[in-house]
């Protein structure tokens, strides 16, 4: 016998950080459902085959960058390849979509940090995305090295020490939990001196006053609620397989880890579903 506990339009799984572990809330229609209460329990997804934007709602046939009709993926400020690649901001060239939205999301304090999910990885995220950001990613250890003044900025910053290291996660290394631990203050003074000439530069540029080292920063380590990681990582897919079941072994990122594989809630955003209890 089955338990239907929700049914709707989903959002990526909200993420709350409490002594070091991380606590999972699911949006689904009306509903907030606990997650880490199922682990252990066998569940069911099933995908109505309806999917609305996560932004203006409208009934679409496919979404777009994670839960976006095609109208405002290719309007919104927040779908803009700059998104992806801040350092190609082109606010001052009079051509961002939104500029309102720009200068309450973009010139504001933004932090480039390292982080560990499937080994060593530099990012950037606002502040208020903090710790947000690193959970979502699946991070069990993160630390700001540099606060700076626009989202521009911090792209910039990155793309000095891409040079230098990964900026990009391995998905399937970070649900089999093949990570080690890093020393990740050691790792950012290694780094902050390779590219030192490069932030004196932007310095220079954007004035001193608009990068700041955090040099006395802590590492957050965080710890995700999984009784089992993967040994073989196997993706469900909404599209193809509309039902998805299986005992619900941990939650780590914005996956689902279950015994028949694993499952991106962030990928299906705005996709309407059911969500079950039971057999």
């Amino acid at each position: 016998m089955t338990e239907q506990l929700a049914f709707g339009n989903i959002r990526k799984m909200i993420t709350s950080l409490e002594s070091g572990k991380v606590n999972y809330t699911l949006p689904i229609g009306e509903e907030r459902i606990a997650m880490n209460a199922l682990i252990g329990e066998q569940i069911i997804l099933c995908h109505s085959s309806e999917i609305h934007c996560v932004h203006c709602g409208r009934k679409t046939k496919k979404s777009f960058s994670q839960g976006f009709c095609y109208p405002c993926f290719s309007q919104l400020a927040q779908c803009d390849k700059c998104m992806m690649s801040p350092e190609k901001c082109h606010f001052q060239e009079g051509t961002c979509r939104d500029p309102e939205w720009a200068q309450d999301n973009c010139f504001i304090d933004h932090y480039v940090y390292l982080a560990n999910s499937s080994g060593l990885k530099v990012g950037i995220t606002r502040g208020t995305q903090i710790p947000t950001r690193w959970m979502d990613q699946g991070a069990v250890q993160a630390l700001p090295i540099l606060r700076v003044s626009t989202r521009q900025l911090s792209g910039l910053c990155e793309v000095l020490f891409k040079e230098h290291t990964a900026d990009k996660t391995n998905w399937r290394k970070m649900l089999k939990n093949e990570v080690d631990i890093i020393d990740l203050p050691a790792e950012r003074d290694r780094l902050l001196a390779l590219v030192n000439d490069g932030i004196k530069a932007l310095e220079t540029e954007y004035g001193i006053q608009s990068i700041t080292p955090l040099l006395e920063a802590e590492t957050v380590t965080i710890d995700y609620p999984v009784i089992e990681y993967p040994s073989k990582v196997t993706s469900h897919n909404l599209d193809k397989t509309p039902e998805v079941k299986g005992k619900l072994m941990g939650i780590k990122g914005q996956y689902l880890i279950l015994d028949t594989g694993v499952i991106n809630l962030r990928k299906f955003g705005g996709y309407s579903l059911s969500l079950s209890k039971g057999e």
